[in-house]
């Protein structure tokens, strides 16, 4: 595939000078135009350059849904610097170890987070943190007369702070220098009065960010996305989805994630479209209320949304007078019975299921806008290949069952740091996905199950192995293994069972506790449960599949 771009910079500046006064982004009540976002940018960028950000370096972000989230990340990359974009719900302790592996200098921050990431302070090798809302008073260094009053040590009210004036050649010389304000707030990015002075672009094969996705090793593993890789889906998803000028995104689901960074936040810049933001999913019905009232045209979520959306009572005048002409699922499966109630509901517009994975930038495949099939993800984005293989990598026949194999320029550049798993992952070009599945005569690919261990729940990727090893951090613990189990909705659950050790103490609320601190929010398990003896194969590995079996015949008894 050729491409016409070696950089996402050069789109941004094409965009915004064919379209300066176009809105690119509504929220509430305001608007950015692409004239403004591109000014933004630009001052930021100038700042991280003088902050002493240099070309390849990795600058991290534990930033929520916001316009700081998009003018932070192109800034970043279009100094050449690799964004790493962080689950946002991760505790201390994940956050820490994702910077120091990644090797980030610098840190964009939302102050809503700062109770995880306060502590992220004390790290050596973390420069600066540039915090969107309020400095937390905890790192204040200066006076109190020379900051606004706030009453929430972490709200995410404006802070505005008379940072102490460095010149254009100490800041040049790097942190050094910089180290007596390590903490600053986002509006120091925007006013200063340094340019923008790029010497070296990124090409097409350098890297835009980097991805944290857990592995069964229990520790985030970082996908190397390229521009390359970013630009296919882009073309992709544009020519599949058929995406106009004039359509306008909604991006309600968090923007760290690969699916809604990619599709929902670079895609509409890409085609010079909009997009409508709402900074959390919660409440629902306001993400509704937005929909309506700004005109939306794409509407992409997950199986939990459009589950809740086919339970849920639609207000008439949303159904009526909604423009909503394309619904997009990704990030995990769809049930049959959420696409029945979905199409009852939303007759007008069509509901495109769709596949990918953090490793592929994130999207493989996806139905066509013109012919959907049932309980299909579709055919894979044109300048892809899918092969079905069995475990010697030899290639299926049509409709046979077997792991699902990627190659095309959305495939990785590999795992930061990891050579031996990346080549355990990619062979010869083609990346090993660990889903199982079928194609049929057409070439529209059907997920049947996973070969990983790897649980989905609410489009979120959760691996059983990192929360067994916290568990097994109880002294108590002799044995344990966490699975996933498909509710009705065919979302995941997440379950722990656990073996005591003879002669100790253990309950589910000491269990719990544990796991609230050193594990996010969504990975601890909805049911716990305790057995004298976990079913085990001859080696003495835990049999997960006889544990499902009896949560499933457990199902059947209620």
């Amino acid at each position: 595939m050729r491409y016409s771009y070696n950089n996402f910079y050069e789109i941004l500046t094409k965009v915004a000078k064919g379209n300066p006064n176009q809105v690119v982004l509504f929220e509430e009540k305001e608007k950015l135009k692409y004239r403004e976002l591109k000014q933004n940018v630009d001052k930021v960028a100038a700042y991280l350059q003088l902050a002493g950000v240099k070309f390849g370096d990795k600058v991290a972000m534990a930033v929520t849904n916001s316009k700081e989230f998009i003018i932070s990340y192109l800034a970043i990359t279009a100094i050449g610097g690799i964004a790493v974009p962080m689950n946002t719900f991760l505790k201390a302790n994940e956050f820490e170890y994702i910077i120091n592996d990644c090797g980030a200098k610098v840190l964009f921050a939302s102050s809503s987070l700062a109770k995880e990431l306060i502590a992220l302070n004390e790290l050596e090798t973390l420069r600066k943190i540039i915090w969107i809302g309020a400095i937390p008073k905890k790192l204040q260094s200066a006076s109190k007369d020379e900051y606004i009053d706030t009453d929430e040590e972490y709200g995410e009210s404006a802070y505005l702070t008379s940072t102490p004036q460095i010149s254009k050649e100490d800041m040049s010389k790097g942190y050094e220098n910089n180290g007596l304000i390590k903490n600053i707030n986002f509006t120091e990015t925007l006013n200063h009065k340094y340019a923008l002075s790029i010497t070296k672009y990124p090409v097409i094969d350098d890297l835009m960010h980097i991805i944290y996705t857990s592995g069964t090793t229990g520790k985030p593993k970082g996908a190397m996305i390229s521009y390359k890789n970013i630009f296919s889906n882009l073309i992709g998803a544009h020519d599949r989805f058929i995406v106009k000028k004039s359509d306008r995104f909604i991006v309600f689901l968090p923007m760290f994630h690969s699916f809604t960074l990619t599709a929902m936040v670079l895609l509409p810049i890409f085609a010079s479209a909009s997009m409508v933001l709402v900074k959390s999913v919660f409440p629902f019905s306001n993400v509704l209320k937005q929909t309506l009232l700004k005109r939306v045209t794409v509407f992409l979520g997950i199986p939990a949304i459009y589950t809740a959306i086919g339970k849920a009572k639609i207000p008439w005048y949303f159904r009526w007078f909604n423009r909503i002409r394309l619904f997009v699922s990704g990030a995990a499966p769809l049930a049959k019975q959420t696409i029945d109630d979905f199409r009852v509901k939303f007759p007008r517009a069509t509901l495109v299921e769709g596949y990918g994975l953090s490793e592929c930038s994130p999207v493989v495949a996806a139905n066509l806008y013109d012919k959907q099939k049932l309980l299909s993800v579709g055919p894979v984005l044109d300048g892809y290949e899918v092969k079905i293989v069995n475990d010697e990598m030899m290639e299926l026949p049509v409709g046979q069952i077997g792991e699902i194999i990627v190659k095309g320029d959305c495939v990785m550049q590999g795992y930061y740091g990891m050579p031996s798993i990346t080549d355990e992952t990619i062979i010869n070009g083609w990346l090993k996905t660990g889903d199982l599945g079928k194609v049929d005569e057409e070439g529209f690919i059907y997920i049947v199950d996973r070969k990983k261990d790897l649980i989905i729940s609410k489009g979120i990727n959760i691996y059983p192995r990192e929360i067994e090893e916290v568990i097994y951090k109880l002294e108590a613990v002799e044995a344990t293994a966490v699975i996933g189990v498909k509710d009705i909705h065919a979302d995941e659950e997440v379950v722990a069972f656990i073996q005591v050790k003879e002669g100790m103490d253990l309950d589910e609320k000491m269990v719990r506790e544990h796991l609230k601190k050193n594990l996010a929010n969504f990975k601890i398990p909805k049911s716990i449960y305790f057995a004298e003896e976990l079913p085990r194969n001859a080696t003495g590995k835990v049999l997960k599949r006889v544990l499902k079996e009896q949560i499933e015949q457990m199902k059947d008894k209620f």
